[in-house]
């Protein structure tokens, strides 16, 4: 089993930035199109970025314009760049590859929280 390893998270104003980032994911890495999860407080966890193989990326409408996925093969590293940060950003985030092998499991994710 592989379990995904996200940092960067921390507690910011509005309007402020973070950037987030996803390793352990081992070999095999860049096979896989990636995405960022959001897990917002008494609400399921949705995908928030993806990021395929060629470097296309796909936003949820909450975060188009603000948010900014990219991957680094060579590091196996994935990162979400969030920008102009808003309180319903807060919560956790994880990343996973999509869709997500049976050998992958979540991480215990990094927390946002956006409050002033």
């Amino acid at each position: 089993q592989v379990q995904l390893v996200e940092s960067g998270g921390g507690m910011v104003q509005p309007g402020q930035s973070l950037r987030l980032s996803c390793g352990g994911a081992g070999s095999g890495f860049s096979i896989y199109a990636w995405a960022w999860y959001h897990l917002a407080p008494g609400k399921q966890r949705e995908q928030v970025a993806m990021i395929m193989t060629d470097g296309r990326a796909i936003y949820a409408d909450s975060v188009q314009g603000r948010f900014t996925i990219s991957r680094d093969n060579a590091k196996k590293t994935v990162h979400l760049q969030m920008e102009r940060l808003k309180p319903e950003d807060t919560g956790v985030y994880y990343c996973m590859p999509y869709p997500a092998p049976a050998r992958f499991t979540w991480g215990q994710g990094t927390q946002v929280t956006v409050s002033s």
